[in-house]
């Protein structure tokens, strides 16, 4: 795919990875479909920089956990947006509760926004791509390829999205390509120390964290690739290896 000119919607997009994501798509010459949640002070940020590089964009705020926001953020993005290419599915909450202590409204929270939201905002995307086709990638983790029993309920949900990536790459083809990214250590936890955040990165084969950048070559790499679909290209300084 060439991607300048192409209409890219990304969830998640206010802060931290998703706002790293929009803002490379755009200096690519996408436009950008930019999504948020509760972040509304950082969307407007985000989105006046991406104004700023000289391609369109338009801000749109959905509770992705209801299916209800998820039609509507597909119908105010029509109203937008003469079509859709590109599907970034960023958004995702990471919750730490051991196992015998996640109710269900936990199960509810993550499993609804990093999993069922996944799918159903893939399916509205495809009805909008059409035959002209598209691509999606999932934003995973390595959570979802190794058992994280701090994060449980975090890790079942990437693994969920590990799989319905391969499911989703086998319904939509030919004309539908379907990735995902599965980051390692590469953005430093809010409530982390500078110091741990060092330590977690020494450790790796590679030495160091990486940066939400290489998160961003990962998916453009995927976006241009018309011959992958179907997979999981981990960006994780070799943390699997482990």
């Amino acid at each position: 795919m060439e991607i300048s000119g192409k209409i890219a919607l990304i969830t998640g997009a206010a802060h931290r990875v998703g706002r790293a994501i929009a803002l490379r798509l755009a200096a690519e010459g996408c436009h950008i479909a930019l999504h948020y949640h509760a972040a509304e002070v950082q969307a407007k940020q985000t989105l006046s920089e991406i104004q700023a590089l000289g391609v369109s964009v338009d801000a749109f705020a959905a509770d992705l956990r209801s299916i209800e926001q998820i039609k509507m953020l597909f119908d105010s993005l029509q109203q937008s947006f003469p079509r859709l290419d590109i599907l970034i599915n960023s958004a995702a909450i990471m919750q730490r509760i051991p196992l015998q202590d996640v109710t269900p409204d936990d199960w509810s929270r993550t499993m609804d926004l990093n999993l069922r939201a996944v799918s159903f905002c893939t399916q509205s995307a495809v009805k909008l791509m059409g035959s002209a086709g598209g691509v999606v990638i999932n934003i995973s983790d390595i959570a979802g390829l190794q058992p994280w029993v701090d994060f449980p309920v975090h890790s079942i949900s990437k693994a969920g999205v590990e799989m319905l990536t391969k499911v989703a790459a086998l319904s939509y083809a030919p004309s539908i390509r379907v990735n995902a990214v599965a980051p390692g250590p590469i953005l430093k936890p809010e409530q982390m120390s500078d110091a741990r955040w060092e330590e977690i990165g020494a450790e790796l084969p590679l030495g160091q964290p990486g940066d939400p950048a290489d998160v961003c070559e990962a998916i453009i790499f995927l976006l241009k690739n018309d011959f992958i679909t179907g997979e999981t290209l981990a960006v994780d300084g070799g943390n699997q290896l482990i």
